[in-house]
């Protein structure tokens, strides 16, 4: 039987945006369009691609961050799907970030509308929490780096660009995890698995604390045969409290 043929990984970024809610801290979720290749119609955080221009500002101004070039990708795909700003020194006003967004989705390369608005990045803000690449035969595979980081404050409200995604909402981890079990959302498996993990913390502290603890071993699920059936499974000792699920529930982009 022949290898299976994998894609060289494409090198990505998401943002898990933490605000206090009430009895548990609410993240940011945008809802991809359904006709969006890659987890069409599915609630996720805000990210997407690491591009070159995101690599060479980050060897300009960051050199020695070797999650610069994916943190620069998490904060520009911020403001370009959600329209907040995150790690950034100073934080715009409402008239700069307006100006800044414009600028990329036009095609204007983020470092020069950083600097065309004297703004500097501020990379400690976003808080390195987990790093995922499934490997998909034959389909486009994301190695993507998954960041933490607290909405800051006057932030203003989400506002989707309506291409890649058709809303925004804050919700807890657990609301959406519901929602998805009860058929009201669909979510892919590595969203899952961390929305598992995000619903365990009282506040973004606890959440860096154990972001901290485990650090960011590569997370790729691999399929695996047992008594009653096949189950898609990750790494135990990850700081992921559910490390498996039947293949046949498991969505995968």
């Amino acid at each position: 039987m022949a290898e299976p043929q994998y894609a060289d990984p494409i090198p990505a970024a998401t943002l898990v945006l933490f605000r206090s809610g009430g009895d548990a801290p609410e993240l940011l979720f945008v809802e991809r369009a359904a006709a969006m290749a890659f987890a069409g119609g599915a609630l996720v955080f805000p990210g997407g691609r690491v591009d070159a221009a995101d690599a060479a500002l980050a060897l300009r101004d960051v050199p020695a961050d070797p999650h610069g070039a994916a943190r620069i990708a998490a904060i520009r795909e911020m403001i370009e799907e959600a329209g907040i700003a995150i790690g950034l020194a100073p934080l715009p006003d409402a008239a700069t970030l307006q100006a800044v967004r414009a600028a990329l989705h036009s095609g204007t390369a983020f470092a020069d509308s950083l600097d065309m608005h004297g703004l500097a990045l501020a990379l400690d803000a976003l808080v390195p929490f987990g790093r995922w690449c499934p490997r998909h035969a034959n389909m486009r595979i994301f190695d993507t780096m998954f960041f933490i980081a607290t909405l800051p404050a006057g932030a203003p409200d989400p506002v989707v660009d309506g291409t890649e995604n058709v809303r925004a909402f804050w919700a807890s981890a657990q609301a959406v995890l519901n929602d998805a079990d009860a058929g009201r959302a669909t979510i892919i498996f590595p969203t899952r698995r961390n929305l598992e993990r995000l619903a365990r913390y009282a506040d973004f502290d606890h959440a860096a604390a154990d972001a901290h603890r485990y650090g960011t071993p590569m997370i790729t699920p691999w399929v695996e045969a047992r008594g009653d059936g096949e189950y898609l499974c990750i790494p135990d000792g990850a700081g992921y409290p559910v490390t498996a699920e039947r293949l046949d529930n498991a969505k995968r982009a």
